[in-house]
């Protein structure tokens, strides 16, 4: 295969598809703002309060609105979807230049950050169904994967390119002047979204309440073994591991390798680099089978990972496990949302993300847990269980429900 073929092959939805290309830039400078306020604000309560537990109660805090998933996946089957995320980007722009303006004016204390933290986040989570399902609206099944990658693409993308710039101007200019630059981002994003007006898709006609909703998609996933296999591997993730990665970082950075803000932000910005080459990798890949295998034990190796960077104290080899957490988090990342929406149907896709961003929002009790033991015991032990445990938990579900390993997305259901 030709290097010009394997580009092509690679991005070929952003190539193909002027309207998924529009998207993905949205996307793009969505989450840049996204990983340069969550670096800013998590340094800023770490350095006011200096306390383990506290970081994890703004984490927690932060992260609440996930918990409005499934109601946010409602509004995604019923809505138009583009206009959802137009509100949702002027909601971040409006929630993130206010924390900007208090820090810029020193008054930007640990509760500012809190309810700022609780702001943006209902600007971020109860999209995420919307932004989520958007995708196969855009590009249909059989790119899904390929698109979908590349959606994680832009996701690592900002993770490599936002912390470095978050961290770098932390130490420079100030925590102020991240915030500012975190607003431009949202600001770009809100930008590229409004051509997409007229391109949002409704699911279907829904009657009844969003509650009734809701409870009618809960009992559909239910009876789905591979998507709630799927949803159950989500929810051991986002309980053992994605709260060391949003809560835990700044404190590894300078208790166990001793960084300063500009370090923090070169080693998020090495996970943001495997995660990009994950993603890569995947694109390139595009509609290929044993997507479920590669899930699950993507996931595990993720979770292995995450044990073995728990017990270095030596910088380089931080760094590299970094680079190989980020790699090995696109398998989970990418095809979390992949699998939930090839394995249902498409009047349901809203409510399966929305239930997903349920699960996803355990993190902040498991934020706060984390935080407790961690206050005891240290972070460095406390991930390293956590990490060992979600390996467990994988292959558990992985002998529990053995089709999803070699799950291709040929068809709905086991």
């Amino acid at each position: 295969m030709s290097s010009g073929t394997a580009v092509g092959r690679t991005l070929g939805s952003l190539q193909d598809n002027r309207v998924f290309r529009l998207f993905w830039f949205s996307n793009l400078f969505f989450f840049g703002g996204v990983w340069t306020q969550t670096l800013v604000l998590g340094w800023l309560a770490w350095e006011t309060t200096h306390s383990d537990f506290l970081v994890a109660v703004y984490t927690a805090v932060r992260l609440a609105p996930l918990l409005l998933g499934p109601f946010a996946g409602a509004f995604a089957d019923r809505h138009d979807r583009v206009r959802l995320l137009i509100v949702a980007a002027s909601w971040a722009l409006v929630a993130v230049s206010t924390v900007a303006t208090l820090a810029s004016l020193g008054k930007a204390s640990y509760w500012v950050l809190v309810v700022g933290g609780l702001a943006i986040g209902l600007a971020q989570s109860p999209s995420q169904p919307a932004r989520a399902s958007l995708v196969m609206d855009l590009v249909g099944r059989q790119n899904l994967s390929n698109a979908n990658a590349l959606n994680s693409m832009a996701l690592n993308m900002t993770q490599v390119i936002g912390p470095a710039i978050g961290g770098l101007l932390i130490t420079g200019l100030g925590a102020a002047a991240a915030l500012w630059v975190s607003t431009f981002w949202y600001a770009v994003s809100l930008v590229t979204l409004l051509p997409l007006r007229g391109h949002g898709r409704v699911a279907g006609a829904h009657a009844g309440s969003a509650i009734r909703m809701v409870t009618s998609g809960l009992r559909d996933l239910a009876r789905n073994r591979l998507a709630s296999t799927v949803l159950l591997v989500t929810l051991a993730a986002n309980t053992l591991l994605w709260p060391v990665a949003q809560s835990f970082m700044p404190v590894f950075a300078q208790e166990s390798l001793g960084l300063d803000a500009a370090g923090l932000g070169w080693l998020l910005t090495c996970a943001g680099v495997g995660g990009l080459t994950g993603s890569l990798v995947i694109a390139w890949l595009g509609d290929f089978r044993f997507k479920g295998g590669l899930f699950v034990i993507g996931t595990a190796l993720w979770g292995t990972l995450w044990s073995l960077f728990a017990l270095s104290h030596d910088r380089i080899v931080a760094f590299v496990l970094t680079a190989a957490i980020g790699v090995m988090s696109a398998a989970f990342g990418v095809f979390q949302t992949t699998l939930l929406l090839m394995t249902t149907d498409e009047s349901l896709h809203g409510r399966a993300l929305g239930v997903q961003e349920l699960a996803i929002g355990i993190m902040p009790v498991a934020s706060l847990a984390l935080g407790a033991f961690a206050e005891h015991y240290g972070v460095g032990r406390t991930t390293f269980v956590s990490a060992l445990l979600l390996v467990v938990l994988v292959a558990a579900l992985a002998i529990w429900t053995p089709s999803l390993l070699r799950y291709s997305g040929s068809g709905y259901g086991d």
